[in-house]
């Protein structure tokens, strides 16, 4: 394996994991570097998981830039877009509720991997086309099964683990849109199964929001409860934009209390907190504000002052020349991050001689 290589599969781990910012980090760092080389279909595999990155970011400026980018190698360099590559910017154009386009791109896609039998490529398209039939707007939901079914014999022979628990994804969607609860729980569990071997964070998040969404629409809400919260505390917020603006309809859709009916939950082992809204909350790297949020969480109600932040947060005795600046600017930022509101704090409030968490704020401690 050469360099290119190694950057490109630490970029596609990063992604797995659902570490965007990460994964685009080393993907651009390989594309500028194949694309200087003129090694153009290195340069396409990372543009194509870029591409997959953006629109889970909900990064659609960025998608057509790259878009523009794409036209411009075909035009300058006279260089074919490949397979895969449509096949991406028609899960880019589905993304977006561009369905006609998905499949012009999908039906590209198809024709260029069977020119070629590229396997791979087919059952990609395939996938696509699938995906298109079953949108609610275009409802084909018989042709859409149709090609999952069709996609199951290539499974049968070719290992595609990431496809193969996107089929069923797929297929369980299928399912519940024609009441077919049960059996789309059922195909959800054989999802858990193809995602065990391939250890997606960001697949394992879509299958607990699948999940809550097939128990609900079965009754079950208690059941539906539970997987949106396991849901809403794995989701990035930042990073994992698209699941997080699904998971919190969800969980409108469901009604109730989640969170175990905690508003805010300050996680210590993973250096994270869960806001009810807005999901998981990474604070990497972010020692002071996290040293300030735990204090005022285990310490609900009380009133520090600015003297007693600085000596005991930042270990400095207190200037206020120096820090009464910092301290604003740095309460400001822990707003930011977890209010859902941040013109209407319901968390960090201000008192006339320091600053404190709100008392009736629903929070917890969580070692």
């Amino acid at each position: 394996m050469n360099q290119l290589d190694r950057v490109f599969e630490l970029g596609k781990l990063y992604a797995d994991r659902g570490e965007f910012g990460l994964a685009v980090e080393q993907l651009t760092e390989a594309s500028k570097t194949s694309f200087a080389e003129k090694n153009f279909s290195q340069y396409l595999k990372c543009i194509n998981l870029l591409l997959r990155i953006y629109a889970e970011r909900e990064q659609f400026e960025e998608i057509n830039l790259t878009k523009e980018k794409l036209q411009d190698l075909v035009l300058n360099e006279g260089f074919e877009l490949n397979s895969k590559t449509y096949y991406t910017l028609a899960v880019c154009a589905s993304y977006k509720g561009q369905v006609e386009i998905a499949m012009d791109y999908c039906q590209k896609a198809l024709a260029i991997a069977l020119a070629s039998d590229n396997k791979e490529d087919i059952c990609h398209a395939i996938f696509g086309l699938a995906m298109c039939y079953s949108h609610p707007s275009v409802g084909r939901l018989a042709d859409a099964l149709k090609e999952i079914y069709n996609l199951e014999v290539f499974f049968q022979v070719y290992k595609m683990p990431d496809l193969q628990a996107s089929c069923l994804f797929l297929n369980a969607d299928i399912l519940k849109q024609m009441k077919k609860y049960d059996e789309a729980i059922e195909v959800l569990w054989k999802a858990y199964d193809a995602i065990k071997v391939t250890r997606n964070v960001v697949m394992s998040n879509y299958l607990m929001g699948s999940m809550a969404d097939a128990y609900f629409e079965i009754g079950d809400k208690d059941m539906a409860r539970t997987y949106i919260s396991l849901a809403q505390r794995s989701i990035d917020g930042e990073n994992q934009r698209r699941l997080a603006r699904m998971a919190r309809a969800l969980t409108e859709k469901i009604g109730g209390e989640t969170q175990s009916n905690f508003d805010l939950i300050f996680d210590e082992s993973n250096h994270s907190v869960v806001e009810k809204k807005l999901g998981r909350i990474d604070f990497k790297n972010q020692f002071i504000l996290l040293d300030l949020l735990r204090l005022f969480v285990q310490n609900q109600g009380q009133i520090y002052s600015k003297e007693y932040l600085v000596e005991n947060v930042w270990k400095q005795p207190y200037d206020p020349a120096i820090h009464d600046n910092k301290i604003y600017v740095t309460i400001k930022r822990l707003r930011k991050l977890i209010e859902p509101d941040y013109e209407k704090p319901k968390y960090i409030f201000r008192a006339k001689n320091g600053y404190y968490m709100n008392k009736a704020a629903r929070v917890h401690f969580e070692h």
